[in-house]
Formats: C-alpha cells, structure tokens, sequence
C-alpha cells in the first residue's frame, strides 16, 4: 500500500483540521515529528483545529495538556463533542440536575450551563425526580459495575434525553491495544434500554458544520479548502468524508500499517490520501 508525503498534502489546503488522540498525541505522548508540522503551519500561514470527540475536559484544559506536550495550541482552536452537547444543553435542558458518568474534569461542560451536575452515583431517591438529562462524558471517574448498573436504571425510571458526548467506542492505550470509551458504554446502555440516545461528535455532520460555521464568522471559505486528518476510518475519515472534505488517514493511531488496506477494503470508507504521521 502506498503511502503519500504529509508535507505533499498539506501545501494544498489552507485549512486543516486534527483529530486529536493518535493523530497530535499517542499513550507515550506527543507523535514524533508532529511539533515540525505546527511550526511549519504557522511559517505557512495555515489555519487549523482540533476537531476532537474528547469530552473529558475543556478546551482550555485540552489546550493545556498539548502545551505540557509542547505544543502551544490555543483553546479558541479546539472544537470538541463535549461543546455540542453543552449548545444541546443550552436548548434543551434549563433546569435541575444533569446527570453524569465522567470525570469531575468532564462535568465543565454542565456547569457552565448555570447548571446542577451530580455524579450517577450520587444519585438516589431524594434527588432522582430533579434529574432530567443524563450525560456520557468519560469512561473514567466511575465505577463500571455499580454505576453502569445504577445508569441503566435511571433510564429506566426517569424519561429524559441521554446525550452522548464522544461517540468514540474505543481509542489506543498501547501499540497492539485499545480501551473501551464512553462512545461504546453509551452504546451498550442504549441497547440495553432500548432508548434512543442524543450523540454528538465524529461522523456526525454537526461536529464538521459546528467548525465550518465557526471559520466563516470570520473569512470566505469552501469546502474544498479544509482537510481532515485522522486516524479512525469510522469517525474521522467518514465524517469527513460524509461533509464534503478532502480526508487523510494516517497510521499512527487507531488504524495499523499491516491493516489499512484490508479495513479500507471491507468497510468501503475510502480516505483521499493515506499517510504514516502527521509529521513532515
């Protein structure tokens, strides 16, 4: 399987648009080389975002953890599924307790509503009738038995829209193995109970219109302009792919060097160039 040069691809959008995890940064830390291409970008004049399915902090506490890397990322430059949900929040849902399964970190995107967040666990039979939105944020910050126990009841108890915040299923921990993620929980729980879920993020359109309609606030642009990099065939390069834009795959995350080919060919999700890094 041939590979394209990310420098090659670059030079042809002054637009670009990151995946965060296993694109930018990896479980050892920040991708190799990748601190090049953000130098690069900004002699360049590119403008770029973190378009992420990370709801587990804030963009300016996601902005952080890529400064501690090194890089020195703006959070006005981060667009997360954690701030659809709170647009969601915002529309939808004015008073009460906010339920949650996340991290206390997570649950930013609640109280900047105005809004009361309470851990699943701390929910019980005085506050249950006051609850009425249910968040998947992380897959930390909780107990798997207790509390995806105590979730599923909830939902069975109260009717109140469920909101998935990172539909991801599952994300890299180490070179040969993954972790179930939130996206996969919510997924289960869903089934289980048989509802309907609200989910945010990649490869939902709103993720990509949400970015979009942010760029035009200031500038004219096309879609033929933005690229998106990223290393999941099934959020990243058909969300993409799904909105119009030009997509890269790249192979140091999720998806493997021995197995793209073979998962490019069953899934039919088809990236417009295929690279090793986002590193030039």
């Amino acid at each position: 399987m041939q590979t394209t040069c990310f420098k090659t691809v670059l030079e042809k959008y002054p637009i670009i648009f990151f995946d965060g995890y296993g694109v930018i940064k990896n479980y050892k830390g920040m991708v190799p080389g990748v601190e090049k291409t953000f130098t690069w970008m900004l002699e360049q004049q590119k403008e770029y975002y973190i378009v992420t399915n990370d709801a587990s902090r804030s963009p300016m506490q996601l902005a952080e953890s890529y400064q501690r890397l090194g890089l020195h990322i703006d959070h006005e430059r981060i667009i997360s599924s954690g701030m659809l949900a709170k647009e969601y929040l915002d529309l939808k849902v004015h008073d009460g307790i906010v339920a949650y399964l996340g991290t206390e970190n997570s649950a930013h995107y609640i109280e900047s509503m105005g809004l009361h967040p309470l851990a699943v666990r701390e929910i019980d039979e005085t506050n249950i009738d006051q609850v009425n939105a249910l968040l998947f944020l992380d897959d930390e910050g909780f107990d798997w038995n207790y509390d995806l126990n105590k979730t599923l009841n909830l939902l069975r108890k109260r009717t109140i829209p469920a909101i998935v915040a990172n539909t991801d299923y599952a994300y890299p921990v180490m070179q040969n193995e993954v972790s179930i993620a939130i996206g996969g929980i919510a997924s289960m729980i869903e089934n289980i109970a048989g509802k309907e879920f609200i989910h945010f993020g990649k490869p939902d359109s709103q993720m990509f219109m949400f970015a979009y309609d942010k760029i035009r606030e200031t500038r004219t642009i096309t879609k033929k302009e933005i690229l998106m990099v990223g290393d999941t065939l099934y959020t990243d390069i058909l969300g993409g792919n799904k909105f119009g834009l030009d997509t890269v795959l790249v192979l140091s995350g999720n998806t493997q060097p021995e197995e793209a080919e073979t998962l490019i060919k069953t899934t039919g999700i088809v990236p417009t160039y295929i690279c090793d890094t986002a590193a030039i």
